[in-house]
């Protein structure tokens, strides 16, 4: 069981990788869009920037749960790597748990912000919902807990990054 839940949460995080990578990569080819019709063709369109800043609302919520799945979040972790044994267990149980505690908040009160916002419009797309806008909110706090759940599972709690996920550019 827990082999499969771990398996539809990679594909899951796949997922979130997609959504995230499909977003820079609008964003990357529309922002140009606009400086070029504003600066070459001396006639900006509207739609550019409001629809880079939707898409990067997308992006920073699906980027945060990849970023938390593949440990490259930022974290403090002077105090559990002093510990050994059961106390720097339940200090990760502890964090998790206030983990858990943020991503259901942000459920709860994304599905309210979402229905609440629902049938507003935004003005340079009429025809797009506010409460879309405030969708990857709730969204995210459920893809987060999910992992959440998963590294509580596993027992997974002060893994360090893949090196794979790693940089290999230094600063000197």
């Amino acid at each position: 069981m827990k082999a499969l839940y771990v398996r539809c949460m990679d594909v899951l995080h796949r997922c979130c990788m997609v959504i995230a990578g499909s977003c820079l990569v609008v964003i990357t080819l529309i922002i140009p869009w606009g400086v070029f019709t504003r600066y070459v063709l001396n006639s900006a369109a509207s739609w550019p920037e409001p629809a880079a800043v939707l898409l990067m609302i997308w992006f920073s919520f699906m980027a945060a749960a990849l970023c938390y799945r593949e440990n490259l979040h930022i974290g403090v972790a002077v105090i559990p790597m002093m510990l050994q044994g059961r106390p720097r267990l339940a200090v990760g149980w502890v964090i998790e748990a206030c983990m858990m505690g943020v991503n259901l908040f942000m459920f709860w009160w994304g599905v309210k912000l979402v229905e609440t916002t629902w049938h507003q419009s935004i003005a340079e797309f009429p025809w797009y919902s506010v409460g879309l806008s405030y969708l990857p909110v709730p969204i995210g706090g459920v893809i987060t807990a999910l992992f959440v759940i998963e590294r509580l599972w596993t027992s997974n709690l002060f893994a360090e990054p893949d090196a794979e996920s790693l940089s290999t550019i230094t600063t000197e």
